[in-house]
Formats: C-alpha cells, structure tokens, sequence
C-alpha cells in the first residue's frame, strides 16, 4: 500500500510540474507568425499550412481519438466509418471506409484544409488525395510512448492546439512513470499475448518492435514471443515450451474469444496461466488504435501481470 500511495503522490508532483513547463512552452511555441507552417509526416513529404486547420478529414479510429482528446472535436468535419471514440464523434459525418477505394467525392465535399491519414492509408491513397489538390499529412504509428507524445504534439501544432496537446502529454507521461516506478525491481513474469486465436493451435501475436511488447515490458513483464520481429505465429508446442504465466487477448466487438473459451481449448489447460486462472482480456481499441488510450492499455496490462502492487 505504501508503494502505491508514494507512486501516486509522484504522480500529482510531476503533473503539476510538467504542466507549467509546458505552459511555457506553448506560449513560446504559439507566438504570432506571419510565415507558412511547415512539418514532414510519416512518408517523409513536406507539408505546408497557410494557418493551423480548421476543418479536418480524420481517416484513421486513432486519429479522431486524437483529434478529440487534444480539444480539436469541433475541428473534425469528417471521420472513417470505424471513428466511434470518444461517443461525440459519431455525431461527425462518416466519408466511409478507408480501406480499399476512398471516397474522395465524399472527402472533397468536406472542403477539408487538413486530411489527417494513418500508417493504414497506402500511399495511393495520398497520392489520389493531393492529385485531387488535397492538404495530406500522414500520421506515423509510434512505437513507443515518445512516439505517441511526438504525434500528440504534432496534431497540436496542425489544429492550433499546442496548449491542449502539451496539457495531455504531461498527464499522459505522469501516468507512463507512475507504472514505470511500481513496476522498478519487480519479478518479471512470462506473458504471452494473443491478437488473434482464430487457430487455437498457432495463435497470431507480437514480438520485438511492437507497441504491445512494450506495453508488457513496461507493466513488469517479459514477452515470451520476444524473439518474434512484429507480427507471427506461435504454435501450441512453443507455448507449452515457454508456459507463459500471464495470458492476455485483445477483446472486441468482433472477437469471439472469452477467458473461459480460451482456458477450454485442447492443449492449453497445462499451461500456468490457465491453471492460476491468470487469462484476461483487454479492450483491443486500447491497444491496437495508437492514441492516447494507450496509457489505459499499460495501466490495465500493469494490474494484470502484477495486482499485488495495486492491492
């Protein structure tokens, strides 16, 4: 107990630290300016803004989430049909579904001064947009925290929303630390998580280079697929071979998988997570959309690997 209340009371302190230097900060970063506003996205294009945007198409879940959390919601005129986060934004017209063909009639009726795309968009897909004379910057999926903080950051200097952004990255850093230091010196359990149990026999998860083997690493534990670069498969004799300790599964609207169906699978009754009854789900939005819920993604994996700290 005493462990929590110190690293809670860390947490306040840094807030409130963070929070003025970032304050002065943005009052240096948002001085009048009469020049272009200039950035290099994700594919390494120069993107020019006469003035930070006002009316913004959002093509990827994460990058409406973003748009929303840093206060730039009334800024967003049009959204993929999978943005439903915060619920405010289901109330944004949808151009549609981003994969495959865009809507482009539908993005150009927006008069858009910003289309805000993702790593998921394929570069056709840009090039279709500043063919059509279309302002694109391409939001790069980070890898780490400090790749979340960068793109927070960059979204406050595209929207106008410097102050919002650096007031939510220091929330968001403070929350990261306060894991970070209850999680110092702790046993490092075997965890193993699964993005996709379609196959049961050779479930699809990650490895090095992933957002989710960090998000293990961070909460206490060691990634037993760590040997994996990214995305694979992990067969069933590997898993019985590692015995992971801690077992986690994105869940979501569109997963059918349970803890009492994956406990209940041939083969995986042996393993020391099943048997302790250490299976847990996590919200796949969290984890897979790379916005600022991904804090909530590390806090929840934190508890899971090691609930004695927030006893």
């Amino acid at each position: 107990m005493f462990r929590v209340v110190a690293s809670i009371f860390r947490f306040k302190v840094v807030v409130v630290v963070t929070l003025a230097l970032a304050a002065v900060a943005c009052q240096a970063a948002t001085a009048p300016s009469d020049e272009p506003l200039q950035w290099t996205d994700g594919l390494g294009r120069q993107v020019t803004l006469a003035a930070p945007a006002q009316r913004i198409a959002s093509l990827a879940p994460s990058n409406t989430e973003i748009l929303f959390a840093i206060g730039a919601g009334a800024q967003v005129a049009g959204r993929d049909e999978l943005s439903d986060y915060p619920a405010e934004a289901s109330a944004v017209g949808s151009i549609g579904s981003t994969y495959g063909q865009l809507n482009t009639e539908a993005i150009v009726a927006l008069q858009p001064d910003l289309v805000l795309a993702a790593s998921i968009t394929a570069p056709e897909q840009v090039q279709a947009l500043e063919d059509l004379g279309l302002t694109t910057y391409v939001l790069s999926d980070p890898i780490d925290f400090d790749g979340l903080y960068r793109n927070l950051r960059t979204v406050g200097e595209l929207t106008g929303r410097q102050a919002e952004a650096a007031e939510l990255v220091a929330e968001l850093e403070a929350r990261v630390t306060a894991v970070e230091e209850m999680t110092q010196g702790v046993e490092r359990l075997r965890v193993f998580y699964e993005a996709d149990g379609t196959d049961p026999t050779a479930p699809w998860t990650t490895g090095s280079g992933t957002f989710q083997s960090v998000l293990i690493d961070l909460a206490g534990g060691s990634n037993v697929a760590g040997e994996i670069a990214g995305w694979g498969q992990f067969s069933l004799e590997q898993l019985v071979a590692v015995d992971p300790q801690v077992i986690v599964f994105g869940s979501g609207q569109f997963v059918p998988t349970t803890v009492d169906s994956l406990a209940a699978r041939p083969g995986w009754g042996t393993l020391a997570a099943v048997a302790d009854g250490r299976v847990y789900a996590v919200d796949t939005n969290w984890v897979d959309r790379p916005g600022p819920r991904l804090v909530e993604a590390l806090e929840a994996m934190a508890r899971f690997v090691h609930p004695e700290l927030f006893d």
